[in-house]
């Protein structure tokens, strides 16, 4: 079986893929045949090496591939040999955050071969609707009034929006009262500021620890999650690893910054700053820094480290 998750809404696809993850966990209990693979950093000839090998339980395996698209080697070989994937019994899933190009033939075969499920960023009544469902989750209703304030100053952020209606709920538990009102949105919940995340991860990304450690905690008291800043650091610093790779084979791209974005599928503004701090690592250091980043988030879903300490000592180790 092939499910393909894919989107701009890396909250609620993250939620799909733990779930699909919990359940697989239940149902198997080794361990054993849970296999991640993130194709920035793994090839297909990992991923052909791992579905050939035998396993000690009669069970199916489960492959997480990540970032399967920007990787050609994978691409061309994977849609060479399909044939073979599409009867078995194995669970192989394509998770992949953001847009997807609609010439992309991976994809396109993902999208006809493949259970898939596109996340969108949710919007207008749909955003508004996900919030009461959250609440109701949490035992507590909220106004209308309240609603439309609380996307006011949130936005569709479903990170920070989880990590309000949390802190909301515990509130009005707390007081004993079942329904949120505007009052509480202007006491307990900041309006959105110019605080940008990218701004954050370019303090991180220039090495700058200090100034990246300060803005990581302005995020966490504005209520942003741990795991959705982890995913945000995870996203720029793939983005570096993905350029200073390319560079390291080709570095007269360098110099052509819209030949370097066509090549590698990305905005020819990012790679512009990307390029301004890719010589600050070695391919050495970004490849450790995005295992720490993978390590960090998996300790995080897995209940081993707490989200706000394993948040600060990765920062500490980039």
């Amino acid at each position: 079986m092939i499910i393909f998750l894919y989107g701009k809404d890396n909250y609620r696809s993250r939620l799909k893929l733990n779930e699909i993850i919990n359940y697989y966990e239940k149902k198997n209990k080794s361990g054993l045949n849970l296999k991640y693979l993130d194709f920035t950093q793994n090839s297909y000839e990992d991923f052909h090496k791992d579905t050939q090998s035998t396993s000690m339980f009669a069970e199916n395996k489960l492959f997480i591939l990540k970032n399967a698209g920007s990787n050609e080697n994978f691409r061309i070989n994977f849609l060479g040999e399909f044939k073979k994937f599409l009867p078995s019994k194995d669970i192989i899933l394509f998770y992949e955050e953001g847009e997807v190009s609609p010439k992309d033939k991976l994809f396109n075969f993902l999208k006809k071969h493949a259970k898939s499920q596109e996340f969108k960023v949710l919007k207008g009544q749909e955003l508004s609707n996900w919030v009461k469902k959250e609440f109701e989750k949490n035992n507590t209703g909220i106004d209308s009034q309240a609603l439309e304030q609380l996307i006011n100053f949130t936005g569709n952020n479903l990170w920070q929006l989880s990590g309000e209606i949390k802190k909301l709920s515990a509130y009005k538990k707390e007081k004993k009262h079942a329904t949120v009102t505007l009052e509480d949105i202007s006491l307990l919940v900041k309006p959105k500021k110019e605080l940008d995340i990218f701004e954050t991860i370019d303090a991180l990304a220039s090495r700058n620890k200090k100034r990246g450690l300060a803005l990581i905690h302005q995020h966490l008291e504005k209520g942003d999650a741990p795991l959705y800043l982890i995913s945000m650091i995870c996203f720029q610093f793939r983005n570096l690893l993905m350029i200073k790779s390319y560079l390291a084979g080709h570095g007269l791209y360098k110099n052509y910054i819209n030949a370097l974005s066509q090549k590698l599928g990305m905005n020819p503004y990012i790679v512009k700053k990307l390029l301004l701090q890719v010589d600050k690592f070695t391919l050495e250091d970004l490849n450790k820094t995005y295992k720490k980043i993978f390590q960090a988030d998996l300790a995080i879903k897995k209940g081993i480290k707490d989200p706000l300490t394993a948040v600060d000592m990765l920062i500490a180790e980039i």
